[in-house]
């Protein structure tokens, strides 16, 4: 199956990462092909035709190490050429992705990039300070959880529309962080349930 652009409708479900390396053939384009909402398996080309596909997090031999990829709920959290000697080297978003045109923006509008960015981290201070709590009674009170954990109250009482407002800004905050590959234990701490 041949690799096909990322369209606009598909930025925020599929993603590609590219990286040009010399073989015996002479170079070849590598790129990884994720679709997180379709299925959790990434997909390796060589000059655009599917050589294999594995479930992630995955790694792929190619010539000069190995690629490892994986991915979560907001994003590719890795995709890494490692060389034999260990060095580590990140692929590049493909033109049309998300991660392609963020990093589009930042380097065309960094004040605005910087904004976004700050913004995304306020977001989840927020939402870490305010919503996780609720969101924590909301999950201990489950039957099955509070018997194994205990229940927690939150000092916290926010109305429907404002914990559905921090939950969509969260999400987005989230997804920001993620196409820049910016991660903090604290910062990201609301994020971190995906990962497990």
């Amino acid at each position: 199956m041949a690799l096909r652009p990322v369209r606009l409708h598909q930025v925020l479900s599929r993603t590609v990462h590219t990286i040009t390396l010399p073989g015996p053939d002479g170079p070849a384009v590598w790129a990884v092909e994720t679709r997180t909402t379709e299925d959790h398996r990434a997909r390796l080309h060589r000059d655009g035709q599917c050589t294999s596909t594995a479930e992630m997090p995955a790694t792929f031999t190619v010539p000069g190490g190995r690629i490892e990829v994986d991915a979560g709920l907001y994003g590719v959290t890795r995709v890494h050429l490692v060389t034999p000697d260990g060095r580590e080297r990140r692929l590049a978003p493909a033109p049309g992705t998300l991660e392609y045109r963020r990093a589009a923006l930042t380097r065309d509008h960094p004040r605005t990039s910087r904004a976004i960015a700050v913004t995304a981290v306020l977001i989840l201070l927020v939402n870490l300070a305010l919503a996780a709590p609720v969101w924590l009674e909301m999950v201990t009170s489950i039957p099955e959880v509070a018997d194994r954990v205990g229940t927690f109250t939150s000092p916290v009482l926010l109305p429907g529309w404002l914990l559905g407002t921090l939950t969509v800004a969260g999400v987005a905050a989230a997804m920001e962080r993620a196409v820049t590959w910016r991660h903090h234990r604290l910062v990201d701490a609301e994020t971190l349930w995906t990962s497990l």
